[in-house]
């Protein structure tokens, strides 16, 4: 995966995210992403203010860029690979949101987002405990935050994904669709504690997203037991987080070691 990478290249990517996002609002090409499903009363999407994390997440993406363009250490060098193919995905998914439109295309674009974003959270998990820095939290904050709402991104996909292949209309099966999404990140939210990182940035991330579906059925839906069913399973995923704690590589490290 170190083959293709350059940091210079890396950088390059983090400066289009945020510019491949803007290509509808400012430039009039496509549709801007999250119109196509804004004021359906959807009951599994985050009000359209919470997507502002992203704005977090390439500032924490680019100043990683940054940095490894700056020091090209062999461990930046190895979280960057997949950072980089996460990078060049959430450029895909954003040109298809805008100028394809299809709920099945996005859908189908997420995972390589996914898979690439938890292997830099994971490579980076291997490395705890051996000595912090400001890079290395910058570091976490970046794989982190973008692994949690990757995750948050393929939940509330899934109902689109299914209304876009039947008839049904945006509010019909309400409970159904919130517990898709609800389920998915629940499971999500276990395999990425249990075999992936120990990072809370992940957590921060998934929590934020379900705040936003909580306050999108309080305030804009009218449905308030969604809501309130969202808040008691977002609290039950971040409580078992943090009492039970979470494994991440530190198995996979330790056998490893022996070897």
């Amino acid at each position: 995966m170190k083959s293709f990478f350059s940091p210079a290249l890396l950088v390059c990517v983090a400066l289009l995210q945020p510019f491949m996002g803007a290509l509808a609002p400012v430039l009039g090409l496509g549709t801007p992403i999250g119109s196509a499903t804004r004021g359906l009363g959807l009951p599994e999407q985050p009000l359209a203010a919470f997507f502002s994390i992203w704005s977090l997440i390439f500032g924490a993406f680019l100043v990683f860029a940054l940095l490894v363009w700056r020091q090209r250490e062999a461990w930046m060098t190895r979280i960057g690979a997949p950072l980089l193919l996460a990078g060049l995905g959430n450029i895909a998914w954003m040109l298809s949101a805008q100028l394809i439109a299809s709920p099945i295309v996005d859908f189908v674009l997420l995972f390589p987002i996914v898979i690439a974003a938890w292997i830099a959270a994971a490579r980076f998990d291997r490395m705890r405990g051996m000595g912090g820095s400001p890079e290395k939290l910058v570091a976490d904050a970046a794989t982190g935050l973008l692994s949690g709402w990757s995750l948050v991104a393929v939940a509330i996909s899934i109902p689109l994904a299914i209304r876009a292949l039947t008839p049904l209309g945006p509010t019909d099966y309400p409970w159904q669709m919130l517990w898709t999404t609800l389920c998915t990140a629940a499971f999500g939210a276990w395999m990425f504690a249990r075999y992936v990182s120990r990072t809370l940035w992940f957590f921060a991330a998934l929590g934020w997203g379900l705040l936003g579906i909580i306050a999108n059925n309080w305030t804009v839906t009218g449905m308030g037991w969604l809501a309130i069913m969202t808040g008691v399973a977002g609290t039950l995923i971040l409580l078992l987080r943090l009492l039970r704690g979470a494994d991440g590589m530190r198995i996979p490290a330790r056998q490893t070691e022996t070897t």
